[in-house]
């Protein structure tokens, strides 16, 4: 990490993946004092998270501190082009990780109008959360996790990788690690996820751009899961016009990849 360098776009450049794992140390470090301290924070899981991924992001402030160009990232976030691309790949991201609900479940209801002795792979009961509980949880996934998750995954190891392996391989190694820290239902999603962001944040030099697909799409997967929205969806007639939905994101959606690849190719060629 070269602290002489002004420019947050190029100080985030600079920041290595050794400077992330002294990073990661310190900040499991002062968690575990933390909790010795306060011992609530071992106490809850969700709290614990919190706590780590604001140490985390402090960790952060400080490798960034006393750079410029954080407000032009932000103006250039709100550029009408950028507000369109991000909702597009918003959607179409969010719609294809529910492709593989929508399908089964749609094959649920077929199942059922051939056997009246049918239950539904749905028939569970509604669960209820403590609220406290889900307050910590979506602070994690909607604040923190699209702050820290594009800083490591896309500001630094995709940032480091393209030097030393070039840009579709460090694309590719950089997404593969990101999915594997999500549920193995979900890594197929969370990979094309990941290779989205990679050419956000390479077609604008913008880590903010990424976070605010991040965010988006944890805003709303948060508020399905609390609510059981998607449940409902997924147990209502409504399930196979969302299929056929999914099914056109999914094609967008690889349409989408194979596009920009193709013009990032051309022009690092």
């Amino acid at each position: 990490m070269d602290k002489d360098v002004l420019d947050f776009n190029v100080r985030l450049r600079t920041i290595k993946i050794t400077d992330l794992i002294v990073g990661t140390i310190i900040t499991a470090i002062v968690t575990g004092i933390l909790m010795v301290v306060f011992p609530q924070i071992g106490e809850s899981d969700e709290l614990f998270l919190i706590v780590l991924l604001l140490i985390g992001t402090l960790m952060f402030a400080w490798a960034l501190k006393g750079t410029k160009g954080l407000d032009y990232n932000i103006e250039n976030l709100f550029k009408e082009s950028n507000r369109k691309e991000v909702l597009y790949v918003f959607l179409i991201n969010l719609l294809f990780a529910f492709l593989f609900m929508f399908a089964v479940s749609s094959a649920d209801i077929l199942s059922g109008l051939n056997d009246p002795n049918w239950i539904s792979m749905w028939d569970v009961d509604v669960y209820h959360v403590d609220s406290s509980v889900v307050v910590l949880e979506a602070i994690g996934a909607i604040i923190f996790a699209p702050l820290i998750e594009e800083l490591v995954f896309r500001g630094i190891l995709f940032n480091r990788l393209k030097i030393r392996t070039g840009i579709f391989p460090a694309m590719i190694i950089s997404s593969i690690i990101f999915a594997v820290g999500h549920d193995f239902g979900s890594m197929t999603s969370a990979f094309l996820f990941g290779i989205c962001m990679c050419i956000l944040f390479l077609k604008t030099d913008n880590i903010l751009i990424p976070m605010s697909v991040h965010f988006l799409n944890n805003l709303v997967a948060t508020v399905l899961e609390v609510t059981q929205l998607d449940i409902l969806l997924a147990k209502s007639p409504l399930v196979f016009p969302s299929l056929i939905i999914s099914i056109i994101a999914t094609v967008l959606l690889i349409r989408y990849i194979y596009v920009e690849c193709k013009k990032l190719k051309k022009e690092y060629s």
